[in-house]
């Protein structure tokens, strides 16, 4: 059952929002009409008896202060299409058929007639179920009957000396609401209030959600790297609290990734002085198999300490948003390594052209080194663009296609280790291209050779 329920609630804030207010201004809508028909019903019975014994009241004074002979005559001009009233020799009130529901009103309406009229007889019935038959005069009549409308029977002995006893009986057919007109202004009515309630609600709610999912957005660029990614401080209460608590903790990632980077620069670079000495002195061995082997550590030492600085410059350089076509600036990058540039698509982004042309020209470099050839593409659809550089390689392992973008993590065995650097290039790369908003993902291809795609949002530029 749940998860049928499940199922059919909405997935976004804005709609479950829409839908709690359509539901609950529904019910509110039938609960009053039912509290409406409720009352209303209860008025009309209320009316009803009233007039009842104001008629039979006056029926009464005016047979008992005329001569018999008129009595037809009033008895006639008193009836109508839903009261029948004569004169007989028996009560029509004689057996009390009320229904439980009725009781209480018979017995209120039994007693307003005796204390209006003292000395008399009288008797009060409810017939529930009645409908119309026309009698020998062409007046309609009630008839008992399996379905129609109450009926409500009232008679009364007269005390006029007639030489035989007479009963005023007085037979009012209940006048019953059309439930279909009900029903009709219900709808009308539910309608015309669901909809300025939705309309009214629809505005409110966008409003409401917006904060919201700007943090989302803003989120989800922090999840991509990009430590410049920020939300407007606005909406209710809780939604400033959110959004100026994540606009402090980026502030905090951001420095202490400065923090980071700039400890890695003065590592690299402080080493550099003690490297450099150490194959002063390695230079003066006379051991030639000995010199060597610490000439080519302190060789790795020196691309270490070099990859340091570089990546620490990688993400912290300053430099201004640009305008950059990217099929002529990834032209270049192929022309200047000895790629092949095999794109068609013309498209544009706001980026560190520096920063950027560091991040693809380490790719690009890679696949030079480790393949000895390169080829880029540049496609852009569905909000985003792709450069995709590919290689006929040997690829890299499965388990380390995600491992391989940690500092220091170089590919598998098969690549050729005397031509490889610190293993920071693609760490460099990536940290370039989440500050860019985007992100970067390496593919083996069959049956060999290494897929690198690019992914740039179009927009994800300009919130840098």
């Amino acid at each position: 059952m749940k998860g049928w329920i499940g199922k059919l609630k909405p997935d976004s804030l804005a709609a479950r929002f829409v839908l709690l207010l359509a539901v609950a201004l529904i019910t509110a809508n039938i609960a009053a009409f039912l509290l409406l028909a409720s009352e209303g019903r209860r008025f009309d019975r209320t009316s009803q008896d009233m007039r009842e014994v104001e008629r039979v009241i006056t029926l009464v004074s005016a047979l008992e202060s005329v001569d018999t002979r008129f009595w037809p005559a009033i008895t006639k001009a008193a009836s109508s299409r839903f009261v029948e009233v004569k004169v007989e020799a028996t009560p029509s009130a004689i057996q009390d058929v009320t229904r439980n529901i009725q009781k209480k009103r018979m017995e209120s309406l039994l007693n307003a007639l005796q204390e209006a009229l003292p000395g008399r007889m009288v008797n009060t019935a409810n017939l529930p179920r009645f409908s119309f038959r026309p009698n020998q005069a062409g007046k309609p009549r009630p008839s008992e009957r399996d379905g129609g409308v109450g009926a409500m029977v009232i008679s009364v002995s007269l005390t006029k000396p007639t030489g035989t006893d007479r009963w005023l009986n007085v037979v009012s057919i209940e006048a019953s609401r059309n439930a279909g007109i009900g029903f009709r202004v219900l709808l009308t009515g539910l309608g015309l209030s669901l909809a300025a309630v939705l309309i009214v609600g629809l505005f409110f709610v966008r409003q409401l959600v917006r904060p919201l999912s700007a943090l989302a957005d803003a989120a989800n660029a922090a999840g991509r790297g990009d430590r410049s990614a920020r939300v407007p401080v606005e909406g209710a209460r809780e939604f400033r609290a959110a959004g100026a608590a994540f606009n402090d903790m980026q502030a905090k990632i951001a420095g202490f990734d400065a923090e980071r980077m700039r400890m890695l620069g003065a590592v690299g670079h402080d080493l550099r002085t003690p490297i450099t000495g150490l194959r002063i002195r390695a230079e003066m061995l006379e051991d030639e198999p000995t010199k060597d082997a610490f000439v080519r550590t302190l060789d790795d030492m020196t691309i270490m300490a070099d990859g340091l600085v570089t990546y620490a410059k990688g993400t912290r350089e300053a430099e201004d948003l640009a305008v950059v076509d990217l099929s002529e600036f990834l032209r270049q990058l192929c022309e200047t390594r000895g790629a092949v540039f095999a794109g068609t698509t013309s498209a544009t982004v706001k980026a560190r052209p520096v920063a950027l042309g560091r991040a693809v020209g380490n790719i690009i470099d890679n696949a030079m080194r480790y393949a000895g050839n390169a080829t880029v593409r540049l496609e852009s659809g569905d909000r985003e663009i792709r450069i995709i550089i590919e290689d006929t390689g040997p690829g890299i392992a499965p388990d380390k296609l995600e491992t391989v973008f940690e500092p220091f993590v170089r590919g598998d065995d098969s690549r050729n280790s005397e031509t490889g650097g610190a293993g920071l290039g693609l760490s460099i790369a990536r940290s370039i291209i989440q500050a860019h908003g985007g992100s970067v993902m390496l593919q083996n291809k069959e049956p060999h050779g290494l897929r690198v795609i690019i992914v740039l949002p179009e927009s994800g530029a300009d919130a840098l």
